[in-house]
């Protein structure tokens, strides 16, 4: 599809002006913008940037909420062939510099006060940030300072300037081609800076097409989009593949609110990475155990027969008349309440990506009639590498390579990839373009995995994080930290794990505790508990922890690959991991070599054979203000059990 995302947006609103495009719930009711409106709206935001002194392939920066206007003012700053840099909103100021800085960006465009703030914070550090617009003018009367505006100002001067030059925006997009720059992306940066992730035009676009046609997507489709813009995977469903495909993308009123709108708008495809999956099934599982005896009994009952024929509806097999008679019985008493409660009884097509996701859990729902699927892909691969097909999905793979997508195995087990949706570069730096694209053209993932028997990938780990156990009985044995950390999370009450092992004798964990799931647990046990500290150094809740411990080993004992993997000593942290003290990425991935630094003590603990450790951790609350937690952590032992030998 040879095409720009300004004329996708021009075709839409030439063939179907008056269809809505997208809506946005605003003081709980939910306003439309059609096609048309979007148009115009684009057109005045374009012309209002050019007056301001945007120019093409200059960068601009777009920090909030999914909201229409900021949308519209991506697809603006691409119609004058400008750059849009969407960053996390939830980013403390400090993370902006680097990226604003880099980029050279003159331009901001944010939502909300609490991000001017930010933007006015780094002003010093960024010289050249010269204009900063602002979406929602709440508490924003008395700010007078150079280059701040709204963007209702932007707009009008805008409409003036369309009114007076007709022609001019036509114009503008017509000199976009399909492989000029579209947008960047920075990474995460969980060793360094982040890198900016150049794509054009035709790399999103064809992705996303790919993606569309593989799932039959329509402009009856509707989404939800509540994850951050900033992330590659929120911008490809909500909106490369809205301009491609043309479908509705509802945007919730906040994030405290995402649960109630998904109800209300009842998507037909649906994204969510597993944390989301898990959370949502927590919150119904604490429900259920609150509900009468009854109730449970017969949800109990019910999901007993979904575990067991769900699945093979859902593939398309047959399982027979009587226990289809019982899971129609099923549907209409527990299922379907069920997906109505969850937001889900309108879905079509769930994906979850970014993490691996427990076999119980996606089984779960698979079973009570949700199409949930899992997809491979990354930043620079523009996410579309590997999709399941409706019939074929399983929690231990990642789907088949997806159209136009080749992929081979490295020497050591790395994934390559060539596709039409790869990065163009990494901006500003030659060096690591290099290191990541070969000269014909193959992308290395940094991923380990192979291609199993059907055809489908299988990842195992970050290349650069497998290693090996060095000592004692497991010697030589491979060791993949995420592997094992992701097995550990599959268990509903826990939230975050950091394993280590590489060059040591044996494999030791810290293990977050998901608070909620946890808590109400400890309530039901009439466990009286001061906070998260408090509760996580429960002896009651060791032993729960001991329990998944020792239910992963037995597992992994049963793996050839990775027996040698098992968890000898674990505890449980003091303070939840957060991307605010830098534990985490703001895509939530652990960064596990500067939380080995910032608890080294702790690792000393685990390897030392200490049964406790004092420690004092510095963290950040939500206001900017620091503070401190402290605790004496309990460090216990795990049984592990002999490598069970594949039959002969």
């Amino acid at each position: 599809m040879q095409t720009t995302f300004p004329r996708l947006l021009l075709d839409h609103a030439t063939r179907r002006p008056d269809a809505p495009a997208m809506r946005e719930k605003e003081y709980g009711i939910w306003q439309t913008t059609s096609w048309s409106g979007m148009a115009q709206l684009v057109e005045a935001i374009a012309c209002g940037l050019h007056q301001a002194g945007l120019t093409r392939g200059e960068h601009l920066v777009v920090i909030g909420a999914n909201r229409p206007r900021l949308y519209a003012t991506m697809l603006a700053a691409q119609s004058l062939g400008a750059i849009p840099v969407p960053l996390y909103q939830d980013a403390v100021a400090n993370e902006c510099v680097f990226p604003i800085n880099n980029a050279e960006v003159r331009f901001a465009v944010v939502e909300d006060q609490e991000q001017v703030d930010k933007m006015l914070e780094i002003q010093p550090q960024c010289p050249q940030l010269a204009h900063i617009f602002y979406d929602d003018p709440r508490g924003l009367r008395k700010y007078d300072q150079p280059g701040l505006g709204g963007l209702e100002e932007l707009v009008g001067a805008g409409q003036a300037f369309a009114k007076a030059h007709p022609g001019f925006f036509r114009e503008e997009v017509e000199k976009a081609q399909p492989g000029d720059v579209a947008a960047m992306f920075f990474t995460s940066g969980t060793t360094g800076n982040p890198k900016g992730v150049v794509h054009t035009h035709s790399t999103l676009i064809d992705r996303a097409a790919v993606g569309a046609r593989f799932d039959k997507l329509t402009e009856k489709d509707e989404v939800l989009a509540y994850l951050p813009p900033a992330w590659i995977g929120q911008n490809i469903f909500s909106y490369a593949q809205w301009l491609v495909a043309g479908y509705v993308v509802n945007c919730p009123e906040s994030g405290a609110t995402v649960t109630i709108d998904l109800k209300e708008v009842g998507p037909t495809y649906y994204f969510a990475p597993p944390r989301v999956f898990e959370g949502l099934l927590t919150t119904v599982m604490i429900r259920m155990e609150d509900a009468g005896a009854l109730k449970r009994k017969m949800f109990h009952a019910f999901m007993d027969v979904a575990r067991r024929v769900g699945p093979a509806r859902m593939d398309g097999k047959s399982v027979g008349f009587m226990d289809n008679l019982k899971y129609a019985l099923g549907n209409l008493f527990v299922y379907g309440p069920l997906r109505n409660s969850l937001g889900m009884s309108r879905v079509r097509v769930a994906y979850t990506a970014g993490e691996a996701i427990g076999p119980d859990l996606f089984s779960f729902y698979r079973s009570i009639g949700i199409n949930l699927k899992q997809l491979y892909g990354s930043t620079e691969t523009a996410v579309f590498v590997c999709l399941q097909p409706d019939h074929e999905a399983r929690a231990d793979t990642v789907g088949v390579p997806c159209e136009g997508v080749e992929i081979k195995l490295s020497e050591t087990g790395e994934i390559l990839v060539k596709s039409p949706g790869l990065l163009k570069e990494y901006y500003k730096n030659p060096k690591a373009t290099e290191e990541v694209l070969t000269a014909d053209g193959w992308y290395h993932t940094s991923d380990a995995g192979f291609i199993d028997a059907s055809g489908h990938l299988k990842i195992i780990d970050r290349v650069k994080d497998v290693g090996r156990i060095k000592g004692g009985s497991n010697d030589g044995a491979m060791f993949a930290p995420k592997y094992v950390e992701n097995k550990l999370k599959f268990f509903s009450q826990i939230k975050e794990v950091v394993a280590y092992g590489d060059q040591r004798e044996k494999v030791c964990v810290m293990v977050n505790i998901d608070f909620e799931a946890v808590g109400n647990w400890a309530e039901r046990r009439n466990l009286p508990y001061a906070g998260y500290t408090d509760l996580a150094q429960k002896p009651e809740v060791y032993e729960l922890i001991k329990e998944c411990v020792e239910k992963v080993n037995a597992d992994l004992s049963r793996d050839t690959l990775l027996a040698g993997s098992q968890i000898s000593r674990f505890l449980v942290l003091h303070k939840e991991l957060d991307a605010d003290d830098g534990e985490l990425t703001r895509t939530n991935k652990v960064r596990r070599g500067f939380i080995a630094e910032k608890y080294s003590v702790l690792v000393d603990a685990l390897y030392g054979g200490k049964a406790e450790q004092y420690i004092e951790t510095q963290v950040k609350f939500e206001d900017g203000r620091t503070g401190s937690v402290s605790a004496t952590l309990k460090i216990s032992d795990a049984k592990t059990f002999a490598p069970v030998k594949a039959a002969a």
